[in-house]
C-alpha cells in the first residue's frame, strides 16, 4: 500500500508541475529592407521607353527595362544593349554590353520649361521624352 501511495503522490506532483520551458531567447525577426525605388528625372519610374533627341536632331529610342537592362536603337545604326542604374533622379548610368565597356553616368534635369535634358560625361546634351505605351 505504501508503494501505491508513493507512486500516486509522484504522479500527482508530476501532473501539477509547470510545463517545461527553455531559457533560449527567441530569435529576432529578420528585417528585410525593400530596395529604395529611385525615380527618373521626371518623377516617373526609371523603366520605360524614351525618345532621345541629340542637338543635331538624331533620334534614338531607348527601352529601359525593370530587370536592369536596356536596348538603344538609332536609325541606321546597330542596336546597343547593356545595363542601367538610376543612382538618383539626377544621375542615370549605363554600361554597354561590349568588352571593356565602363559605366557612363549622365546628369539629368527637368528645367522650369518642363524640358528634360541629359548631359553625358563628355558634355553632350540631349533632350529626353518619356514615350507612353
Amino acid at each position: 500500500m505504501r508503494k501505491i501511495l508513493m507512486l500516486s503522490a509522484i504522479a500527482v506532483l508530476a501532473a501539477c508541475s509547470p510545463a517545461e520551458t527553455t531559457d533560449e531567447a527567441e530569435a529576432p525577426a529578420e528585417v528585410v529592407e525593400a530596395p529604395v525605388a529611385v525615380t527618373a528625372a521626371d518623377g516617373g519610374p526609371s523603366a520605360g521607353t524614351y525618345k532621345i533627341t541629340s542637338a543635331d536632331g538624331k533620334v534614338t529610342m531607348e527601352e529601359v527595362r525593370a530587370d536592369g537592362t536596356y536596348t538603344s536603337t538609332t536609325e541606321g545604326e546597330a542596336p546597343k544593349t547593356g545595363t542601367w542604374e538610376q543612382k538618383s533622379p539626377e544621375t542615370y548610368c549605363t554600361t554597354e554590353d561590349a568588352e571593356g565597356a565602363v559605366q557612363k553616368c549622365h546628369t539629368e534635369t527637368v528645367g522650369e520649361d518642363g524640358v528634360w535634358t541629359s548631359t553625358d560625361p563628355e558634355g553632350e546634351v540631349v533632350t529626353v521624352e518619356r514615350v507612353e505605351a
